[in-house]
């Protein structure tokens, strides 16, 4: 039998939820493609029996695969308040517990309801706005308390589906997933950011015309960047706090950290701070993700308004 000095262990749980047309069934099939045992809709009183089944405890090795239960606003008897107290209670009980929240701003979920012509679940005989403004009252106590927020406002099915897969991937070793980011203030903060770092007073290498057309993985702009007398001090500071922290992180139990540096259009001075960055966590025995979100995008310099949302080709549908 398990004691307090050696606890049995229990397979994963990762409750998925979210905004009603923001991609939770999406993300249900892609946590199914990278390893997950996926259930959805189901009843909150069922899901008490359905984790005895896949306690260790009671089922042995089979139960190694991570379970991943989708719930939302529609599930009978769905109280968001009550599920914050039952997955802190499986905590407490010993279960690897998590909530993954599915979001999207409210524009964007109008336009997918009204391209798919479907009715919002909780507004069925009124605007589909109604609906979304009522769900996102209802779903609060679960946004402010999830683990980990994908924001699918600007996404298509295919960056829901390689989110997920970066995400979760190492999920099923019981490992941190450490990401490092660099992004442009111009098109905005990274919705999942932990921490933020922010590259704009480093000298600008769009200024320079031999430069402007290259990004921070060429070696000249990592120069140049590298020559402001303010770097060398600064990237010190930040490494060393960013190493320090990590080992904190992962005693609290945190599943996903996300490191974000930025610069005016996350094209230059974000991108050669984030490689370094990523190489010193590297070096010091981590395994990460490396995300240039804005990279592709427009020049740095360039004033926030002039920037234009990116194609994403196939948009998640409501």
């Amino acid at each position: 039998m398990a004691n307090a000095d050696h606890p049995v262990a229990r397979a994963p749980l990762l409750l998925v939820t979210g905004m009603s047309g923001a991609g939770r069934s999406t993300a249900l099939k892609a946590l199914e493609d990278n390893g997950f045992e996926v259930v959805d809709n189901l009843p909150l009183s069922l899901l008490k029996r359905l984790l005895a089944v896949h306690d260790k405890t009671q089922t042995g090795s089979d139960s190694d695969r991570p379970l991943a239960v989708g719930i939302d606003a529609r599930t009978h008897a769905f109280d968001a308040e009550s599920v914050v107290s039952h997955i802190k209670s499986m905590r407490e009980r010993g279960f690897d517990a998590r909530v993954l929240f599915i979001d999207c701003a409210g524009g964007e979920l109008v336009r997918r309801f009204s391209e798919t012509r479907r009715r919002h679940p909780l507004a069925l005989d009124r605007p589909a706005a109604d609906g979304i403004a009522r769900e996102r009252e209802v779903m609060a106590p679960l946004r402010r308390w999830a683990d980990i927020v994908i924001d699918t406002t600007d996404f298509s099915v295919h960056d829901l589906r390689r989110t997920i897969r970066e995400k979760f991937a190492r999920h099923l070793r019981g490992e941190l997933t450490l990401t490092v980011m660099s992004f442009g203030f111009a098109r905005g903060l990274p919705r999942d950011a932990d921490m933020v770092f922010d590259m704009r007073f480093l000298a600008n290498p769009h200024w320079q015309p031999n430069l402007r057309p290259l990004t921070g993985k060429d070696e000249a702009v990592g120069r140049y960047v590298a020559a402001d007398p303010a770097y060398v001090d600064a990237f010190e500071r930040i490494s060393g706090l960013v190493l320090s922290l990590i080992p904190s992180y992962r005693r609290e139990g945190k599943a996903y950290l996300t490191i974000a540096i930025g610069c005016t259009g996350g094209r230059h001075r974000s991108v050669f701070v984030a490689e370094r960055l990523a190489e010193t966590i590297r070096a010091a025995g981590y395994t990460l993700n490396i995300v240039h979100r804005d990279m592709s995008g427009h020049s740095e310099g360039v004033e926030a308004e002039s920037f234009a949302l990116p194609d994403h080709g196939e948009r998640l549908p409501a």
